[in-house]
């Protein structure tokens, strides 16, 4: 995908050099607008970078018709040339900025990287700029050739055309972006293109409803629309920062409740950790979507806070061997300590349910989310991984005897496809 985004904007550039660049005081504003939107920022759900503002001005740029009631002739190449400037140069601006914390995971940490060495970054500007390419070549096309020239800019039919192609742009953006989260994140297609799909109803939706806006509102005021409709988007983003902020006061809750345990010496150092990582890894190849991988970390990373209530540490925090009731026992008692904390409710009921039988719950309770089966292998496994690695036995022989034992309890204690996906993934590397 990276390829072929330089391949497009080195062929776009050199056709601009070779062409000439038709009314460049509107390239150079639109240049403008896309370079300001890579510095104002946001991050999604799941660690997504997005720049409303630049990709709603790069869309607009893509569907521009007339200008003040003045036919514009830049065509598709020049569309994706002033797309790949204000990208190139919002990236060189992004210099010269502070750098922030990137809110959202629960064990945030300032990321000090220069924008050229951030994937996340990189992998945006491809994905946008292969988007925008293809709602210009859809729309330029047809009305540089005169075949808009049917629907008035009045009219519903011109409104009716611009929304079915900037429906098709974030079409194609969604499934851009959920091949870019496979082939980087490991999260299996279909979950990832669910998941950007549905964050097309949120700032999704309002990116391309300011870009059509803008295109629209362009034929008849011109160039102010740019800052008059982009305003509300950047007030938008606002709100988008404060409900970050509110994320990471939780990760900052969840870390500060998943350390508990091991400086009070119930559980070995890492253990959260290690057991939070194989859900997760667990729970993308079961095809698990970004909001529901979160919650899964948040109470993968909790679920022995009940072990607090303990008069005397288990050996080695190793939950998994005592007997069930006492298992189930410290779950709810967890779960009632993370109800009070302002964290999810889904994440209290899954610790609360993590110890329970997974093919026969109790009466009046409905079947075990998949989230705590998820949880209760993941425990068991760095469990006896501990247990074995105190024996003195290696690791790789520690491994094959935990995912032995499971397997012992697979459709009867632990559920047999998350003990399966275990077993296609394995778990992951002891510090």
């Amino acid at each position: 995908m990276h390829a072929a985004a330089a391949a497009l904007l080195a062929l776009a550039l050199g056709a601009v050099a070779v062409r000439g660049l038709p009314q460049p005081g509107v390239a150079l504003a639109f240049t403008a607008l896309i370079a300001l939107g890579e510095c104002v920022r946001i991050t999604l759900p799941g660690d997504r970078e997005q720049a409303p503002i630049g990709a709603a001005g790069a869309l607009a740029y893509a569907l521009l018709g007339p200008l003040r009631g003045v036919p514009t002739a830049h065509g598709t190449l020049q569309v994706v040339a002033v797309t790949g400037a204000g990208l190139l140069l919002g990236r060189l601006a992004c210099l010269v900025l502070p750098c922030r914390v990137l809110p959202g995971a629960p064990d945030e940490r300032p990321h000090r990287r220069p924008p050229w060495a951030d994937p996340a970054r990189r992998d945006g500007a491809a994905r946008r700029l292969l988007a925008v390419g293809f709602a210009a070549a859809v729309f330029q096309p047809l009305y540089n050739g005169g075949m808009v020239d049917r629907f008035s800019p009045q009219g519903p039919g011109y409104g009716a055309f611009l929304t079915t192609v900037a429906a098709l742009a974030a079409l194609c953006d969604a499934t851009l972006a959920a091949l870019l989260r496979r082939s980087v994140g490991g999260l299996r297609f279909p979950a990832a293109l669910e998941d950007e799909l549905r964050s097309l109803f949120g700032i999704g939706s309002a990116i391309v409803a300011t870009g059509m806006l803008v295109s629209l509102a362009a034929g008849e005021v011109g160039l102010w629309a740019l800052p008059l409709f982009c305003t509300p988007l950047l007030l938008a983003q606002v709100s988008f920062r404060r409900a970050a902020a509110v994320r990471a006061t939780t990760g900052q809750t969840i870390a500060s409740l998943a350390r508990a345990t091991e400086v009070a010496g119930y559980t070995p150092h890492g253990h959260a950790r290690r057991v939070a990582d194989t859900a997760c890894a667990l729970g993308r190849e079961l095809g698990l979507g970004t909001r529901e991988l979160a919650l899964l970390e948040y109470a993968a990373l909790m679920h022995d806070v009940g072990q607090l209530s303990l008069v005397e540490p288990v050996p080695d925090g190793a939950t998994a061997l005592l007997p069930c009731a006492e298992q189930r026992r410290i779950a709810r008692l967890g779960s009632e300590v993370i109800r009070r904390t302002g964290v999810p409710r889904q994440v209290a009921e899954q610790v609360a349910r993590l110890a329970d039988p997974c093919t026969a719950p109790a009466p009046g309770e409905g079947p075990v989310p998949l989230a705590s089966r998820i949880i209760r292998v993941a425990n068991a496994h760095d469990d006896l991984l501990t247990a074995a690695r105190g024996r003195g036995v290696g690791e790789a022989v520690g491994r094959l005897e935990a995912l032995e034992a499971l397997r012992l309890g697979r459709g009867r204690v632990y559920d047999a496809r998350v003990v399966d996906a275990l077993a296609r993934v394995g778990g992951p590397a002891r510090g």
